[in-house]
C-alpha cells in the first residue's frame, strides 16, 4: 500500500515537500524504485520523477529538473518529492507508484503499485 501526503495550496515561487509511505509486506525487505507522476484536468498522467532502491540514480522530466527533487528513505520506507519554485503548469494531482527492482523507470506502465494521490495547487 503506498500513502501520498503533503499536497496543497500555494503561490507561484513557493515549495512543497510530497510524502509516500509504503506499508505492508509487499514493500517490506524488497527492493523497489519509486515514481512520481501527476495528472492535470483533462491531461494524461505524466512522469514527473523516478529514484532507483539504493537512491544512487534519479531521473527528472525536463520540465521540473532543477526545480524538483527526489529521495527515499528505505528505513521508514518513505519516498519524498521536493518541489521548489513551482509554477501554476505545475498544478495536478500528484501520484507515487513502486514497483519491484533495481534500476529506475519512467512510464505508467512500468509500475504496479500507486498510491491515490494528493493535489497540488499552484496559483499565480
Amino acid at each position: 500500500q503506498l500513502q501520498a501526503s503533503g499536497g496543497g495550496l500555494v503561490q507561484a515561487g513557493d515549495s512543497l515537500r510530497l510524502s509516500c509511505q509504503a506499508s505492508g509486506t509487499t514493500f517490506s525487505r524488497r527492493q523497489y524504485a519509486l515514481g512520481w507522476f501527476r495528472q492535470a484536468p483533462g491531461k494524461k498522467r505524466e512522469f514527473v520523477a523516478t529514484i532507483t532502491w539504493s537512491g544512487g540514480l534519479v531521473y527528472y522530466a525536463d520540465t521540473v529538473k532543477g526545480r524538483f527533487t527526489i529521495s527515499r528513505d528505505n528505513a521508514k520506507n518513505t519516498g519524498y518529492l521536493q518541489m521548489n519554485n513551482l509554477k501554476p503548469e505545475d498544478t495536478a494531482v500528484y501520484y507515487c507508484a513502486a514497483r519491484q527492482g533495481t534500476s529506475y523507470y519512467y512510464t505508467t506502465d512500468d509500475y504496479g503499485y500507486w498510491g491515490q494521490g494528493t493535489q497540488v495547487t499552484v496559483s499565480s
